[in-house]
């Protein structure tokens, strides 16, 4: 019996002690301000929003304006009014180059920016449309100019008379056509076609031929010889 009251003793959880119950005290404290940042976030994001949303809606209001920037602000602010902007109809861009420098500005859709602007806005510049219309112009000069100067080289480079010009004087201008469809230029031949250099005999025929030219020769030549004695 008092082996089982024993074990039923030892089983059971001891009271907590001074340091137990602080430590408790400290998890629940931390666990409620955690609760309560939490809250306040969540609170201060609905209030921005808000904010946000009122702002925006005057914007679309004011046919004056064309493009609102915002100071710089925070990464979750920026997304807040990226996606105010978004349901309301609108263009946004960030700027700036690190997060300290961050910033928004939105567009109505009908004014949304150029690449050039946007170019502009990336760079820390304000923009200008007189400076960039002037700088387009000289953009279009120079291209005008290089395509005249490529033209002016391809002009110097071509001949000043073709075929059929030089030769219809002598051959006639259908000849001329004729002759420039039917011959074919071959550095080894020239202006003749290579099919009619082309020795088509066998090698029996040719040297039968070669023997034929011999014999001729050769009684032309007695024959020659026969009439100067007997004369």
């Amino acid at each position: 019996m008092a082996d089982l009251l024993g074990s039923i003793l030892s089983s059971m959880e001891k009271p907590p002690t001074v340091g137990d119950k602080e430590s408790r005290r400290k998890a629940r404290e931390q666990a409620a301000r955690m609760k309560k940042m939490q809250e306040d976030e969540k609170r201060k994001k609905a209030e921005f929003r808000k904010r946000m949303e009122k702002e925006v809606s005057e914007f679309i209001q004011d046919s004056l304006q064309q493009k609102r920037k915002y100071n710089v602000m925070g990464k979750i602010e920026r997304s807040i009014l990226h996606d105010v902007a978004e349901v309301a109809g609108l263009t946004s861009f960030s700027f700036g180059e690190d997060e300290e420098s961050r910033y928004v500005m939105i567009f109505k859709k009908e004014f949304a920016p150029s690449d050039d602007e946007l170019e502009a806005y990336r760079k820390g510049e304000e923009w200008d449309p007189k400076k960039a219309e002037y700088r387009r112009r000289l953009k279009e000069q120079a291209a005008l100019e290089e395509e005249t100067v490529s033209k002016t080289q391809k002009r110097a480079a071509s001949p000043s008379s073709n075929y059929h010009d030089k030769y219809s004087h002598l051959i006639g201008t259908s000849s001329a056509k004729d002759a420039a469809h039917t011959l074919e230029a071959n550095q080894a031949y020239g202006m003749v076609p290579v099919a009619n250099k082309r020795d088509t005999r066998s090698i029996e025929q040719a040297m039968n031929e070669i023997r034929a030219k011999k014999r001729q020769k050769t009684e032309e030549d007695e024959a020659g010889v026969g009439s100067s004695i007997s004369s």
